[in-house]
């Protein structure tokens, strides 16, 4: 953890409104930040000016910061060459409440406001956050149709979390975009408050150094600091990646690979189950991505874990009385999709063909953390919808959206038996697909009239889906027309790719990224999309639609209308009761 030594400030609400000067003038926590009583950040302060340490005041609700705020902070008098600067680490704030911080130097004045809040009391004993990583609605909707089917209008059956009683539209946008990554997205759920692209658990400043920025904590590092309650984290993609990483982590950029392993280390959740092994071995080991001779695998199993690579080994460890700490990692790279690992084996599958599914690590993860009588938060990320969505495979995000509700449903089984818990299901950000009409190869005309809209639509004939809610062929004569608004050059075929992902475009000899030319040759009808993406852009890209966020459980009537992706931390924090001692 990053914290070591907390500052108190009694009875204040630190507000800071940003009055930005020139450049980059700027307090952090930013303007209408909202922080959770007792919760650790750092705050600071930077000028555009150069200024005597002396000459800078600062003060909380109009009276002196220094009455409030005993350690001393690190002064840094040009910091890049850009002007001044001051950092307080590990501040807490006790009491609820508006608070306005100012800063006065010479000509300059900053001043932001926030909003502090306490969670009351603890009213959940677990909650269980599922991530489908830039699940949009046709997502939903696809994996509906392919796993329940549909007849004269009406769905024979319901996605996991389609019968949830409570909604909300989540606006997913950044501090410093409308559009998000996964990292500032997933950063504004995991602590309550906003960051920049490729940032999390910290605020973008201008220090240089990535891991320099002023920090807030995390829900994982509270839940540790104030509690005895476990945590879990499940992905299907690497575990250094920015959706697992933003509950554990804070850096500028979410590429710290490295540094991001150790934080899941350091982090001591009882539970850490995903792909991304070639960070966990030393840079010795053959396909190893580490810069050092760092062995975390051995760490993991010297700080009382037990180990795990295969499926097998995964469902027995989970299963035995014995195990208290489970670490498993199941591909050096992000795990393989449902539809390639149960039904077309291609992609990395036939390498790597004991990777468990996001239903068994869910499932495992509940049975170790249900061991802890204190509660626990477990994170779980369907991970591979977004890295389907990118490059405009929709088929592949289908099949992993029916896994995403596959795995929801084995947590309402959980909470069942365990009704003092709150199950979330939202997407961290989304994607620009849609569902146009049905594809019919017996329409006659070249591949674009075959799309048949609106009464010329009809249905698709996907075989009826199996126990687990998968159609055995997806390459059927009458397919959903589904189709992306945010593309690079590419040529549409109107059919499941089977030999492996999309790959929409290439790089040409100048650089450019251009329509990948195979697919033509697969399919001579293939249409040719001219991409609306700039030219360095290589595959689909995420939109700033809502997100729609499905919960159940004591406090999830909370999640109502629309909502920032902040709020979500705070329904979270309050269920928990983790301002409270």
């Amino acid at each position: 953890m990053y914290i070591s030594r907390p500052i108190q400030i009694f009875g204040f609400a630190l507000l800071v409104s940003i009055s930005s000067g020139i450049y980059a003038a700027a307090i952090y926590p930013i303007n209408d930040a909202s922080i959770m009583v007792g919760s650790k950040f750092d705050i600071k302060v930077e000028l555009n000016s150069i200024v005597n340490q002396d000459d800078l005041v600062l003060q909380i609700n109009g009276a002196p910061l220094s009455k409030f705020i005993s350690s001393k902070p690190e002064f840094i008098s040009n910091e890049n060459g850009k002007g001044s600067s001051i950092i307080f680490r590990d501040v807490q704030i006790s009491k609820p409440g508006k608070y306005s911080l100012t800063a006065n130097a010479a000509q300059e004045s900053l001043q932001v406001s926030w909003d502090v809040y306490a969670s009351g009391p603890r009213r959940v004993k677990n909650v269980i956050l599922f991530i489908g990583d830039g699940m949009t609605i046709a997502n939903r909707t696809a994996a509906r149709v392919l796993s329940k089917g549909i007849v004269e209008g009406k769905y024979q059956g319901k996605l996991s979390f389609d019968d949830m009683p409570n909604i909300a539209l989540i606006g997913t946008s950044g501090s410093d975009s409308l559009i998000t990554d996964s990292a500032n997205s997933m950063s504004a759920y995991t602590t309550g408050h906003k960051t920049a692209v490729n940032a999390m658990g910290v605020y973008v400043s201008r220090a240089t150094d990535n891991l320099s920025h002023p920090k807030v904590e995390t829900i994982a590092e509270l839940i540790k600091r104030n509690t005895k309650m476990s945590v879990g984290i499940v992905s299907d993609a690497e575990l250094e990646d920015a959706t697992p990483a933003a509950v554990v982590s804070h850096t500028r950029r979410r590429a710290d690979k490295q540094y991001i392993a150790d934080q899941l280390l350091a982090s001591g959740a009882e539970v850490i189950l995903g792909g991304g092994s070639a960070y966990f071995y030393p840079q010795s080991n053959k396909g190893s991505k580490r810069k050092d001779s760092q062995n975390l695998i051995e760490s993991f199993k010297s700080n009382g874990y037990q180990a795990v690579f295969t499926k097998q080994e995964l469902l027995v460890a989970s299963e035995d009385k014995s195990t208290q700490k489970l670490f498993g990692v199941f591909h050096p790279d992000n795990m393989d999709g449902s539809l390639d690992r149960l039904f077309l084996k291609k992609n990395t599958v036939s390498e790597f063909p004991n990777q468990p599914d996001l239903t068994e690590m869910t499932q495992s993860a509940l049975n170790v953390l249900s061991k802890n009588p204190n509660g626990f938060f477990l994170m779980v990320e369907a991970a591979l919808i977004d890295k389907f969505n990118h490059p405009l495979d929709w088929e592949r995000a289908a099949f992993d959206t029916i896994m995403l509700s596959n795995a929801v449903q084995i947590a309402k089984d959980f909470a069942k038996t365990h009704p003092d818990t709150l199950i979330i299901v939202t997407p961290d950000h989304t994607h620009s697909g849609s569902i146009a009409g049905v594809v019919n190869d017996a329409r006659s005309g070249p591949l674009r009239e075959k799309v048949g809209i609106y009464a010329e639509a009809g249905y698709p004939n996907y075989p009826k889906a199996n126990m687990e809610g998968y159609p055995d062929q997806v390459n059927v004569s009458k397919r959903l027309a589904f189709f992306y608004s945010a593309y690079p050059d590419h040529y549409e075929t109107m059919h499941p790719k089977l030999d492996g992902s999309f790959v929409p475009a290439i790089k040409n000899e100048e650089g450019i990224y251009v329509a990948n030319p195979q697919y033509v040759q697969l399919q001579e009808d293939a249409i040719h999309v001219g991409g609306n993406l700039p030219s360095h852009q290589d595959s689909g890209v995420h939109t700033a639609d809502d997100a729609v966020l499905s919960a159940m459980g004591p406090g999830s009537e909370k999640f109502h209308g629309f909502m920032d992706n902040t709020e979500v931390f705070k329904v979270m924090v309050q269920s928990l009761g983790l301002s409270q001692k």
